[in-house]
């Protein structure tokens, strides 16, 4: 369950934490193989096929399909691919990307990710020292450049661009980013905004969420759209079963530390059900726990996070 795409089915395009950025704040864990060059990484074919498989189980169509996973999936040569096979496969589901951003500036890329209907990209900032704070990108990847690839793609995309802006305290808030991103918003004009701040634990120790203030500042000066991030529900859903509530919870841990209330709200799940399952998994070993300023956040044993 995603709060920004309801019931979205992910599918990873990278298999790994392989991205053109190194984001401080990153769910996933630090990038282990950063990187600018496009290849595939998991061939469209066998993206495909797990799909299909999935599709024959009989489950309730997702609500989206989302192409993202592990790091950047713009760095998969063969998402265009994926993108025409998964709207084949679900003709009455629309299909969205997540992405950095970092690679629009090149003009394949833009034609792939214009095959999609929601495209979500993120800008953190545009104050350069700040971008390379926030982001860590690959040598060669600058905020003007990006903001540029952006405002090319918003002219070539028929469909909605979702942007992201997730803030970290005394990192990327500062007045004069608030500024520059208010005017290019005005210039890009997004569907909507969405400025947001950490709510689990990043890849580097002592990066913090804003403050409610500071969040709700900038987000009466940039959110556009429909209903305020703050405020935005998921749509409804059918309720995970029991039976497959270990796996998922396996699976989601994988990908990004949570709490036990988290995995509930993203799996649709009975919040009784997922603490069974996360109690099952660590006796097991198969997941950690790790407190984090009084909560317990859990994450699969591959998860690092840097001290």
């Amino acid at each position: 369950m995603s709060g920004r795409l309801g019931r979205s089915l992910g599918l990873d395009l990278l298999g790994g934490r392989i991205c053109s950025m190194d984001c401080v704040y990153c769910e996933v864990g630090a990038t282990r193989d950063l990187t600018c060059e496009r290849k595939p990484y998991v061939p469209a074919a066998d993206i495909i096929e797990e799909l299909a498989r999935w599709k024959e189980e009989g489950l309730n169509d997702p609500d989206m399909v989302t192409l993202g996973g592990l790091g950047e999936p713009c760095l998969n040569s063969e998402m265009g691919l994926v993108i025409i096979e998964a709207r084949k496969l679900f003709p009455n589901t629309p299909v969205a990307v997540l992405t950095n951003a970092s690679l629009m500036t090149d003009p394949e890329v833009r034609r792939e990710l214009a095959l999609a209907d929601v495209v979500l990209p993120s800008l953190d900032s545009l104050v350069p020292d700040e971008f390379a704070k926030v982001n860590r990108p690959c040598k060669g990847i600058s905020p003007a450049a990006v903001a540029d690839g952006l405002l090319a793609f918003r002219k070539e995309f028929k469909g909605k661009i979702f942007l992201e802006i997730l803030l970290a305290e005394g990192i990327n808030d500062s007045d004069e980013n608030l500024g520059r991103l208010k005017d290019f918003c005005k210039r890009l004009a997004p569907d909507r905004v969405d400025v947001v701040t950490l709510t689990r634990p990043g890849t580097v120790k002592g990066v913090r969420p804003v403050d409610g203030a500071v969040l709700s500042r900038w987000r009466l000066a940039l959110e556009s759209g429909d209903t305020p991030a703050a405020t935005r529900q998921a749509s409804d859903g059918k309720a995970m079963s029991t039976e497959r509530t270990p796996a998922a919870v396996a699976a989601s841990l994988s990908r990004r530390p949570q709490t036990v209330a988290q995995l509930a709200q993203a799996l649709n799940a009975d919040p009784e059900k997922v603490r069974q399952a996360v109690e099952a998994l660590e006796k097991r070993g198969e997941i950690i726990s790790r407190d984090d300023q009084g909560e317990i956040f859990y994450h699969g044993t591959g998860h690092v996070i840097e001290y």
